[in-house]
């Protein structure tokens, strides 16, 4: 017998009788359900709507009607409430205040129907309803407090905990997990099963994703979370009855970039974290609201951690940008944070090797160095993990040091920053939704920016986008064209003699996406001028829409551009005498001459200290509070989780001392006198949690005669998980690379 025949007996308005034995005995839990009337005589009459107290939609929910004819309303437990239509009974509860308990219901996902969890009671049905695969209908009376509602969930909860093992004490979901608590709030407190439990061999799912299929309850959300969110076909359900359970068919690990998402989606501890088990329990845990930096997409965060160690990082809601998904670089690379750290302030000895210092001796020794060169022979490069108060404090140094040779790796030597439209997001990454037409041009969002690829592919699938693609062989995870492989076919698109152009000149709100890869090119403008032609034509820019968009790599790309970090000369890194490298590894090292005077300021030993004279050691993103903006332009600030390591200070903090070291003090003592300086550069960059939109389109931007070079495009990120200092030097980062990019 299934399991919804035996819950639909279970309800019938009679006592339910069970035949243990011989003996016939009823069963109840609680007194008063022994012998349940129908509800609508045991129910006394509602209050009027006028003397019901308001109510708050659960979790701060916010309705938007796009047309008010489309307003319905209903009644919840006689509250009435007006909802658009086509919502469900279970939406339409959350609104009205009432919290109705789920398994297998996501906002994000299909709808599966199949836990039975979400059961309540509508006037006129024979039986209890599930709530979530039920639609809202005008004048619908719905109950969810009747003693015909609270045993449906009892007689579900019961099911559930059959085969379920009281695993509770060594699993890492316990404390946080939704079995534990809807058991509590709606189980009985006895179960009647006494046969064996069946139990379910562990899948590998790879590095991150630990398994224990016993506890699986078949909810099915990570099945629907791969297949449509992360794109890839890797779970589904096997077996039928009790043979049921979720697998690989043949064994495969998971390669998607936002696996770890399934951790977060499982109701129970059947998907947990692999590094992170059995480290700690989630009450000993402080949480920090931060932002990631290890892409430009700058995804909302929660760093949890116990005493000077970050333990893990889960993702936070944020609608506009990551929705609640991270992907897995930024989940997993925190162990990154504790290995290959600088501690001390060094300098190189005459026999090559690095010695400790004080902080004055070392200052000292730069500040020196600093002096004997000219201004002109002074560069300054800033990494890709900095924030915006530190790069402000590098270019007031080298400025004041004569020299106006900074920039930030990634943007490119020759990078101009006059418009900002030319350089962010500006359709924003929520309202990449709108749009019915993309055109990829020298990116792959899938490994540049997951969260961004996410966006799109919702798009595809929700609008039908077409999706066109320039660029090297890539495996995106919707239905695109591959248009061409370099600038040869951007030139056909721009004269419209391409078969795309068609599509872009009847979508009615185009989207193009430009790769940052692009700035490291030497026919950059030539390539931005043909854009700007395709733009124009596809009518891509206009009042209400702005479809020209430039996908960044890097979390410090934005803020540098919009602080005028653009150096004077193209070649100046190669007749530098003096280089400070903030944090910057990914700067070409041979280019630097080798009796040029390297000072290293970063948080890790990575590729620079090889090449670095005196290191100083500076505070990783989780140990500082810093501005970042990202690729849509967002300003956003991190906030300092743990402790700073060994003797390592703020970036902004060490060059303000070194300048008054240097004779050339700059004129800021604490953070908020930075960002006073800050308001007159660049005043957006203060406006936290807010997208400033460009001003100006990049239309008005002078005709170019520059050739384009006809080389294809090439790759911007050649392995996804290890793009900086902190992933680089993670462990879990490089089992991801060995296992996960085996082709």
């Amino acid at each position: 017998m299934g399991l919804g025949s035996l819950a639909s007996r279970a309800l019938r308005p009679r006592a339910a009788r069970l035949l243990l034995g011989s003996q016939r005995t009823m069963v109840t839990s609680t007194p008063e359900l022994k012998n349940p009337e129908p509800s609508t005589a045991a129910q006394p009459e509602p209050p009027a709507a006028a003397d019901l107290p308001p109510r708050t939609p659960v979790g701060g929910a916010r309705i938007h009607f796009a047309n008010p004819d489309d307003a319905i309303e209903v009644f919840v437990d006689g509250y009435p409430v007006k909802i658009p239509k086509g919502m469900s009974v279970l939406q339409a509860c959350e609104v009205a205040g009432v919290d109705i308990p789920r398994f297998c219901y996501h906002s994000r996902l299909s709808i599966a129907g199949n836990c039975r969890m979400c059961l309540v009671e509508v006037e006129k049905s024979p039986k209890p309803v599930a709530s979530c695969a039920m639609p809202a209908m005008p004048g619908m009376k719905i109950k969810t407090d009747t003693p015909i509602a609270k045993k449906a969930r009892e007689g579900v909860m019961e099911f559930l905990l059959m085969n379920h093992p009281l695993d509770c004490p060594i699993c890492d979901q316990g404390g946080e997990c939704d079995l534990q608590d809807q058991s509590m709030a709606f189980g009985s407190d006895r179960g009647r099963f006494t046969e064996m439990k069946r139990s379910v061999v562990d899948k590998n799912l790879g590095p991150l994703v630990k398994t224990v299929m016993t506890r699986c309850i078949q909810c099915t959300r990570c099945v629907r979370f791969a297949t449509e969110v992360a794109g890839v076909q890797d779970l589904g359900m096997l077996g039928r009855g009790s043979g049921e359970e979720i697998g690989t068919y043949v064994e495969k690990l998971m390669t998607s970039e936002l696996s770890g998402n399934v951790i977060d989606i499982c109701p129970v501890g059947a998907l947990t974290s692999k590094p992170f088990a059995f480290k700690a329990r989630n009450w000993e845990l402080k949480g920090t609201e931060t932002i990631d930096v290890t892409d430009a997409v700058g995804s909302n965060i929660r760093i949890d951690s116990r005493g000077p160690e970050v333990m893990r990082i889960v993702p936070r809601l944020n609608e506009d940008i990551n929705e609640e998904w991270i992907s897995d670089k930024t989940r997993f690379c925190y162990d990154g944070l504790k290995r290959q750290r600088l501690n001390d302030p060094m300098i190189r000895g005459a026999d090559g090797r690095f010695k400790p210092v004080s902080w004055r001796d070392a200052l000292a020794v730069v500040a020196e160095m600093a002096h004997k060169v000219k201004p002109e022979e002074i560069v300054g490069v800033a990494g890709q993990l900095s924030d915006a108060e530190s790069m402000m404090a590098l270019k007031d140094f080298l400025n004041k040091m004569g020299s106006n040779n900074v920039w930030c790796e990634g943007n490119g030597s020759n990078r101009d920053a006059d418009l900002r439209s030319g350089y962010i997001m500006n359709s924003s990454i929520a309202g990449l939704e709108k749009a019915d037409a993309f055109l990829l041009v020298g990116t792959q969002p899938r490994v540049e920016a997951a969260i961004v690829n996410a966006r799109i592919r919702k798009t595809v699938l929700s609008n039908q986008a077409k999706v066109g693609y320039v660029g090297p062989e890539a495996d995106l995870n919707y239905e695109h064209q591959h248009l061409g492989t370099g600038p040869d076919t951007l030139l056909e698109l721009a004269e419209r003699r391409h078969p795309f152009s068609s599509v872009l000149l009847n979508a009615k709100n185009p989207a193009i996406i430009v790769g940052a890869g692009l700035f490291e090119r030497k026919d950059k403008d030539a390539i931005f001028s043909a854009l700007a032609t395709i733009a124009k034509y596809a009518d891509a820019v206009r009042p209400d829409w702005n479809g020209f968009n430039v996908l960044l790599l890097k979390a410090a790309q934005a803020a540098a551009l919009d602080l005028g970090l653009v150096p004077e000369s193209e070649n100046s890194i190669e007749s530098a005498k003096f280089v400070y490298l903030m944090g910057a590894d990914d700067v070409n090292l041979d280019k630097i001459p080798s009796d040029a005077f390297v000072v290293y300021q970063g948080h890790h030993g990575d590729r620079g200290v090889y090449r670095a004279n005196v290191i100083l050691p500076a505070a990783a993103f989780s140990e500082k509070e810093g501005t970042y903006v990202n690729t849509e332009g967002c300003s956003q600030q991190t906030l300092p989780a743990v402790p700073t390591v060994g003797d390592a200070r703020d970036d902004w903090k060490i060059l303000r001392a070194l300048s008054e070291v240097a004779g050339v003090k700059l004129p800021y003592d604490t953070v908020g006198t930075l960002r006073s300086r800050i308001k007159t550069v660049a005043p957006n960059i203060l406006n936290i949690d807010e997208r400033e939109p460009a001003t100006f389109s990049f239309s008005i931007k002078p005709e170019t005669t520059q050739k384009m070079d006809l080389t294809p495009f090439g790759t911007a990120v050649d392995n996804f998980y290890m793009t900086d200092s902190i992933t680089r030097a993670s462990k879990i980062m490089a089992q991801c690379s060995a296992l996960l990019l085996k082709k």
